[in-house]
């Protein structure tokens, strides 16, 4: 597994969050799941994970929309959830390696959420020590519109699902990479490199060490090559 364009990747981490909505700065993770894999006598091993949901901040309540997309309920939070710190502990200690490549199904949204989701907790200089890897910026220039996770797991004939669940999210997108890279193994050609539409630019804050370039529909070059 990833012994071709991602052979110089010791640690690998890919992950999903889900939300209260769309907005980094005021909506919250809750639920963050994550797939840790570490190379082992050559080969891209998983040898940890964490799906974990994550209580509410006090008086906010769960959008009945979020409720419907994700099936995930306030009673499950409470029941269930773990404090902020205690998850921003456990994420911040998988990427703790130095050089660990993050993956994320559009990466751009996660990073966002995460970043703020870290600095709440004193925690953002953990990312630092992270590169990143933008699934969907790889898809985009594979295939033609539409480019939900969903599209790409029935592209490639995947057996997983895309649920809206972090933790199956994030296999998901292990998933997916693993196809993509056996179709065409210029994966590491897109760390810290960013798609974006022309028409609507950048979602979100820049990440400092991201390249973004826009990206248009395929067939197209390569975003590498532009």
């Amino acid at each position: 597994m990833f012994t071709k364009s991602l052979k110089d990747i010791d640690t690998m981490v890919v992950l999903d969050t889900e939300t209260t909505g769309i907005s980094y700065k005021n909506d919250e993770i809750i639920e963050l799941a994550a797939v840790k894999l570490e190379r082992i006598n050559g080969e891209m091993t998983v040898t940890d994970s964490m799906d974990d949901f994550i209580l509410l901040s006090e008086g906010r309540k769960l959008p009945e929309e979020i409720v419907k997309l994700t099936g995930i309920t306030e009673k499950m939070l409470l029941d269930g959830g773990k404090s902020k710190r205690e998850v921003a502990e456990r994420f911040t200690e998988m990427i703790s390696r130095p050089n660990t490549l993050t993956v994320a199904y559009n990466a751009q949204f996660d990073m966002n959420f995460l970043y703020w989701f870290l600095k709440r907790e004193g925690l953002a200089e953990a990312l630092k020590n992270t590169v990143m890897l933008d699934a969907m910026t790889v898809y985009k220039d594979r295939r033609p519109y539409p480019h939900k996770l969903c599209s790409a797991i029935d592209a490639y004939g995947l057996k997983t699902q895309n649920t809206h669940r972090a933790i199956d999210d994030a296999q998901a997108t292990l998933e997916l990479m693993c196809a993509m890279e056996d179709e065409c193994a210029d994966l590491d050609r897109y760390i810290n490199l960013f798609g974006y539409s022309p028409k609507w630019g950048v979602s979100g804050s820049r990440i400092g060490s991201v390249t973004y370039k826009p990206q248009h529909s395929y067939p197209a070059p390569k975003l590498y090559d532009c």
